[in-house]
């Protein structure tokens, strides 16, 4: 028993190791989309004793082009949400897309503040591993929908960038985390004036349940709106920001339309490249038609980043 027993930690201490110098294990071509190869659970990061882990979606003939897809609700993230929407992405991989499927830490457990430094630390993993998945490390976009196109529109303004690190013995903290496009469905943009000015988010009676995220219940009013600026996107916008498109319901009784409208009246200022598509009698989320809307996602990539394909 003691020789089985040995035997088992050194093939577990072995197999460990392999994942830990950022090797990556395809387990099974299953990826429920013709022609596409899936690469499960790669490993971005480590965190409080847990993996941080991303699906890769490979087309066949790969055009060059990186699509960070954040899977993320309420802050939330599983990888149950790959499963249900893994069909959805031939949107992009039909295009030669490679789609990058990442998972984060959720809330309550980690703050908003944590979530968007998970997001920063995956894209800079995908850019210094780009080769290795077929892309261009500067043809890469982002996406997501609600609290995931909030972590969009915070990768694509920079909103909690960290600095690039010289001293850093991960490789990984050296390379950047901005990307070149982002396209994303109905995100909170503004969490200070949300729906009304100077009404908080964390304010709002149907979104309590999300408080927690935010960590504001012992703290005063004016220290409540300090955390609910410093966490949006919408006062990082700057010339440097990437063309941005936005998809929004006027129905959406969970982020209003004015959320949208108002960023993309301010990108619009910086001299930036962006659209708002608005879905008349869209909730949030429009059962119809927005899987096939992915197309016009797929569209903006292909519009922003093949043009600087050498």
């Amino acid at each position: 028993m003691k020789h089985w027993i040995l035997v088992f930690i050194l093939a577990f201490t072995a197999w460990d190791s392999q994942i830990a110098l950022g090797q990556t294990l395809t387990l099974v071509q299953d990826s429920k989309i013709e022609g596409v190869t899936r690469i499960r659970d790669v490993i971005y990061g480590y965190k409080s004793g847990m993996a941080l882990t991303m699906d890769v979606l490979k087309p066949a003939q790969p055009n060059g082009i990186g699509v960070v897809y954040l899977l993320s609700g309420g802050w939330r993230s599983d990888h149950s949400m790959i499963e249900k929407r893994l069909r959805h992405f031939k949107y992009f991989t039909d295009r030669g897309q490679t789609v990058f499927l990442v998972i984060h830490s959720s809330a309550p457990k980690f703050l908003v503040n944590e979530v968007i430094q998970d997001v920063h630390r995956a894209v800079r993993f995908i850019r210094y591993h780009a080769n290795e998945y077929s892309v261009e490390p500067n043809q890469l976009g982002v996406s997501g929908m609600s609290s995931g196109g909030h972590l969009s529109l915070s990768i694509g303004t920079g909103l909690g960038r960290p600095l690039l690190s010289t001293t850093s013995n991960d490789p990984v903290d050296q390379v950047s985390s901005q990307v070149q496009a982002v396209a994303c469905f109905f995100p909170p943009t503004d969490l200070v004036n949300f729906g009304s000015p100077e009404l908080l988010f964390v304010e709002q009676e149907h979104l309590k349940r999300y408080r927690s995220a935010f960590a504001v219940d012992t703290k005063t009013r004016e220290e409540q709106r300090k955390v609910m600026q410093e966490l949006s996107p919408i006062y990082t916008v700057s010339k440097k920001t990437p063309p941005i498109l936005l998809l929004h319901g006027t129905q959406d009784t969970i982020v209003p339309l004015e959320q949208s409208e108002r960023f993309i009246t301010r990108v619009k200022e910086m001299g930036v490249p962006a659209q708002l598509i608005i879905h008349q009698g869209g909730e949030h989320g429009w059962a119809e038609t927005w899987e096939s809307d992915l197309n016009l996602l797929a569209d903006w990539f292909e519009k922003y980043l093949l043009v600087t394909k050498k």
